[in-house]
């Protein structure tokens, strides 16, 4: 068995996507994804293609400049896509694609579990907070 560096150990878990090594593209991915605005685009999405406009006023506290990231950096990793119809004004949809769908599961599963279950959360709060 051939000796290898801590180099070349790197480079081969590397290429085995390990997401605990913070140069793996899977660590990326999961920051990505991991991102409050995504979370919340790709969960408004899931029911179906909404306007621009439409998620502006159902993501509560999101400014124009980063909807229009979020909707970009989703649209680029094939999270979502835009479709431009034009008319006056110009008509902008965006709908996830399979592969954000598959995502959007996993993440409204996440959003519901926070929605369900967030008085036990603050009353662990509290109650760490009153004990220290």
């Amino acid at each position: 068995m051939p000796t290898t560096t801590a180099a070349q150990r790197r480079e081969r878990a590397r290429a085995e996507y390990d997401a605990f090594l913070k140069a793996c593209p899977t660590n990326q991915l999961l920051d990505r994804i991991s991102d409050k605005w995504v979370s919340l685009v790709v969960s408004a999405l899931a029911p179906g293609p909404m306007r621009y406009s439409d998620l502006a006023r159902k993501i509560a506290g999101v400014s124009p400049k980063m909807l229009t990231q979020t909707l970009r950096t989703l649209e680029r990793d094939g999270i979502l896509t835009r479709t431009v119809t034009p008319s006056v004004p110009v008509r902008v949809d965006y709908a996830l694609t399979p592969l954000g769908s598959d995502l959007a599961l996993l993440l409204v599963a996440v959003k519901d579990w926070a929605e369900t279950r967030f008085d036990e959360v603050r009353a662990a709060r509290e109650r760490y907070d009153t004990a220290g």
